[in-house]
């Protein structure tokens, strides 16, 4: 697939080929599904936890006899039935982890860059550099090649200046390449990657 590379003006300035057997794969959307609960439930904490009613401070006295008062029969204050008693059956610590074999993962994320291929929402330029930290000026660089989308942006390695000015983009993200996941790929309408960030790609998803 041949498409028009860019300068940060906005200008087409060379053209290239992407990969066929990364953006032309075959779009396997159970495949992406998959990947995509498995990010999610990898980000979550599986920290909740309640007491239950061994752990619940007090309840050692019983609070009136077995017998006698005309009341219910009660054990320990802190049983769950009584205001401040233990918990039942509430959330407890766990591992929500999700495995994946690289190969799914890897096969994922190139049916959801085929995706965006075929929407021609992949955007390349020839190279993605600023000399200081200037959000408007990258609010007006990210204006002229895609306009008012949202915008993943794609780097091959640290970019302090890019970074930085795109931080308090709200419709923008940066993101390096080797890190690349189904989950920003589809929250993002337009990929912006520059060509040594397409070569990243290349060599870790074109085997």
């Amino acid at each position: 697939m041949k498409v028009d590379v860019m300068n940060i003006k906005g200008e087409k300035v060379d053209s290239t080929d992407l990969p066929a057997q990364i953006f032309e794969a075959p779009i396997l959307e159970d495949l992406m599904h998959q990947a995509l609960v498995r990010q999610l439930a990898n980000a979550r904490l599986g920290t909740h936890k309640t007491k239950s009613r061994g752990e619940v401070r007090g309840g050692g006295r019983k609070p009136w006899r077995q017998k006698g008062t005309g009341r219910a029969r009660q054990g320990s204050r802190r049983s769950p039935i009584w205001v401040g008693g233990g918990k039942v059956h509430t959330p407890r610590p766990r591992d929500y982890s999700v495995k994946m074999p690289r190969k799914m993962r890897r096969a994922a994320l190139r049916s959801a860059l085929s995706v965006k291929a075929s929407q021609q929402a992949i955007v390349v330029v020839d190279q993605l550099k600023m000399n200081e930290v200037r959000t408007a000026e990258m609010a007006n660089l990210l204006a002229g090649l895609v306009g008012a989308s949202s915008t993943l942006i794609l780097l091959s390695d640290a970019n302090e200046e890019v970074e930085r000015s795109v931080r308090n983009l709200p419709a923008a993200k940066t993101l390096r390449a080797n890190y690349l996941n189904v989950r920003d790929l589809l929250g993002y309408d337009r990929v912006v990657m520059p060509l040594d960030a397409l070569n990243v790609l290349q060599s870790y998803l074109g085997k």
